[in-house]
């Protein structure tokens, strides 16, 4: 995935929204955890330009383990289980949540080493031919862009859907 993850995070938020109402959480803040969540393990594109200067695929570092993601998501789940009136622990639960969401559209054509730190071996749905330079464009221009296309969509129609009275403070 190269721009679906911030959308996909929105579109988590804004579904899980309901079941999190009895929090004492505003809309806004769901959204922003569910938006950062989604982008998280991408946060080690900086270590990767900067000092490990492209040596290693990203997705192979620690912020792409699938078991990192999955294991906050179920601590932050129990916690939230127990502290229902926590903002803390919604918003954790939301933002883990978006780092799964995103591991799992990685793996769409992206590798992704499910099993790591396990079993060295990446996993990906489909493959995408390195046709053209730079790089990204081959991404682009393969048919599953299109499928990053129909997300941003999805998350344009859902924003533009509401009158915005989901995104209000909403306070008990």
């Amino acid at each position: 995935m190269i721009i679906a993850h911030a959308p996909s995070g929105y579109i988590l938020a804004t579904s899980i929204m309901r079941h999190i109402a009895s929090a004492p959480v505003t809309a806004k803040a769901v959204v922003a955890a569910g938006i950062v969540g989604a982008l998280a393990p991408d946060f080690d594109m900086m270590y990767f330009h900067l000092i490990d200067n492209r040596q290693t695929h990203h997705h192979k570092y620690i912020s792409h383990w699938p078991i990192v993601w999955l294991t906050l998501a179920a601590a932050s789940a129990l916690w939230f289980s127990y502290a229902r009136q926590s903002k803390a622990a919604a918003l954790s639960l939301v933002l883990c949540l978006g780092g799964v969401l995103h591991v799992a559209l990685d793996s769409f054509v992206g590798d992704i080493w499910w099993f790591a730190p396990f079993i060295d071996q990446p996993y990906a749905m489909f493959t995408v031919p390195a046709r053209f330079k730079p790089w990204w464009l081959s991404f682009i221009l393969h048919w599953s862009f299109a499928v990053e296309l129909a997300i941003c969509i999805w998350a344009f129609l859902t924003c533009r859907g509401r009158s915005n009275p989901s995104l209000q403070a909403r306070r008990p």
